[in-house]
């Protein structure tokens, strides 16, 4: 197989920390101007550590390091990275009234189109399901709406999410239901 995925470990973060913002850079250039994503690195596009210590976030690596990443929560926070947390976004959901969130996906601009993305949004929702969860809620970029989108995920509200340089991110929250 050309790549592998696998559970992220808190040895990945600084290739995460290297991964991110070169996805981020190259793959929303031509959704988003160089000051929205550079006002989203490191808050809104970021590594989330509470992801790794709670063993649901996944990486894709080859014989060349890490070349994807994403992951699901079974906690409050929709989006961001370890700068957004706050105690009452920390707070666990409950799988019989909530959604699971999908959260910070992201691939090498070289892998793009090669099932990267598919693979770890799959893995995430066998986990969701393995879970008790239902429904599974995300918040998409402009770039990754097409991918949610042709897995089943229906938009349900457009939005912008404030930045700290003061600019404000397009962004679209969907949801998908499971058939259990």
């Amino acid at each position: 197989m050309e790549w592998i995925l696998r559970l992220a470990t808190h040895q990945d973060i600084p290739a995460l920390h290297e991964l991110i913002p070169h996805s981020v850079h190259q793959l929303q250039k031509d959704y988003y101007s160089l000051e929205l994503r550079e006002g989203a690195l490191g808050s809104v596009f970021g590594v989330d550590s509470q992801l790794i210590k709670d063993g649901t976030y996944f990486v894709v690596e080859n014989n060349t390091g890490i070349i994807g990443c994403g992951g699901w929560s079974y906690r409050k926070l929709l989006y961001g990275s370890d700068q957004l947390h706050t105690i009452d976004e920390s707070s666990l959901l409950d799988p019989k009234y909530d959604a699971a969130r999908v959260r910070a996906f992201f691939v090498d601009p070289n892998y793009v189109r090669k099932g990267i993305g598919t693979a770890i949004l799959r893995a995430c929702e066998e986990a969701i399901i393995a879970s008790g969860y239902t429904r599974a809620e995300l918040v998409a970029t402009l770039t990754g709406e097409h991918l949610y989108e042709s897995h089943g995920y229906v938009a349900v509200e457009r939005y912008e999410i404030e930045l700290k340089n003061g600019l404000f991110l397009p962004a679209v929250r969907m949801l998908k239901s499971f058939t259990i």
